[in-house]
């Protein structure tokens, strides 16, 4: 068998709040390493405290490409993604250096490393009717009816997940195909670098939803609201964004509209959060290929750091 002489990369994934981001800054003091951000949220301007993104001290000192890229008002798709982080990578590895990609998207990490599938694009009539329907007879109802034509989405979607039951009901309407079975055939060729995963993945989940409570309370305290006030005052956001969609901004959101007091949101912005973890912790074990550490039994930088050691054959 021949050598893989494909540059190394690595991928360090693991659900909201398992430390990726500390971890990931702590093996680029060890090792020549860039960091590539690889989550939903950052990618936008303005969504700093409620996206727990870096500070600047952190980002002064360890600098993560894709982070800030985009105005809110401006949706960003997993194939620009794609496009913005072989660029990054490319650069990266030109430069002598290996591409360190950090986060919790799994879409994102998907489309980088098997490519994107040909799905159809946005048919505003279907999706205006089905928007109606879900109001109509409830979401819920629109699920069971995914359940029956494509299994496997309806596993990973919750039933009131409006956003993607809704594209999931909508390309099967318009290709005939469930969106589970497209999903399966990306595209994009053989991916030009030799992988390293490891992944943040607590067995227990019970630390982890402490931790994401005592984030969310200190995001609250460190000006959450404010944040969100004043990405409302700026008059051209609403609800329908992805960037305003994303977990914590939704729900506050709501509370500014009044559809809930305030006890009311942070319960709703926990629970999704919550939620949001339980999905990135399914597709993690499903990455079969990952080198797993579960970070609430012991520190995982000693064996982080000797698993990129040894990939990267840096001596001891």
């Amino acid at each position: 068998m021949s050598p893989d002489i494909r540059p190394p990369a690595i991928f360090l994934m693991g659900p909201t709040a398992s430390g990726k981001t500390a971890l990931a800054c702590e093996l680029a003091e060890r090792f020549p390493l860039e960091l590539v951000s690889v989550d939903s949220a950052l990618v936008y301007r303005g969504l700093d405290i409620g996206a727990a993104k870096p500070d600047a001290a952190t980002l002064a000192s360890h600098p993560h490409a894709l982070i800030d890229i985009r105005d809110p008002a401006t949706p960003y798709s997993a194939a620009e993604f794609r496009d913005d982080a072989l660029a990054a990578m490319q650069s990266i590895t030109a430069q002598g250096r290996v591409p360190l990609l950090v986060g919790g998207t799994g879409l994102y990490f998907r489309a980088l490393q098997r490519g994107l599938s040909d799905l159809p694009e946005a048919d505003p009539a279907l999706r205006a009717r089905l928007t109606e329907e879900g109001a109509r007879i409830g979401w819920p109802a629109l699920h069971a009816r995914l359940a029956q034509l494509d299994p496997p989405a309806a596993a990973r979607i919750g039933p009131n997940d409006a956003q993607r039951l809704q594209r999931a009901l909508e390309v099967i309407e318009l290709s005939g195909r469930p969106l589970s079975e497209l999903q399966r055939g990306g595209r994009g060729g053989a991916f030009p670098w030799r992988v390293l995963k490891l992944a943040l993945l607590p067995a227990d989940r019970r630390p982890l939803h402490a931790r994401i409570a005592e984030r969310f309370d200190a995001m609250l305290a460190a000006g959450f609201l404010d944040e969100l006030r004043a990405l409302r005052r700026r008059g051209d956001l609403h609800a329908d964004l992805p960037a305003i969609r994303a977990v914590g901004y939704r729900q506050g959101w709501e509370y500014l509209d009044g559809a809930t007091d305030a006890a009311g949101f942070r319960e709703r912005a926990i629970f999704a959060t919550r939620q949001l973890a339980k999905r990135q912790i399914t597709w993690l074990r499903a990455e079969l290929d990952a080198r797993s550490f579960d970070p609430d039994v012991a520190p995982p930088l000693p064996r982080a750091v000797e698993a990129v050691r040894l990939f990267l054959g840096t001596p001891v």
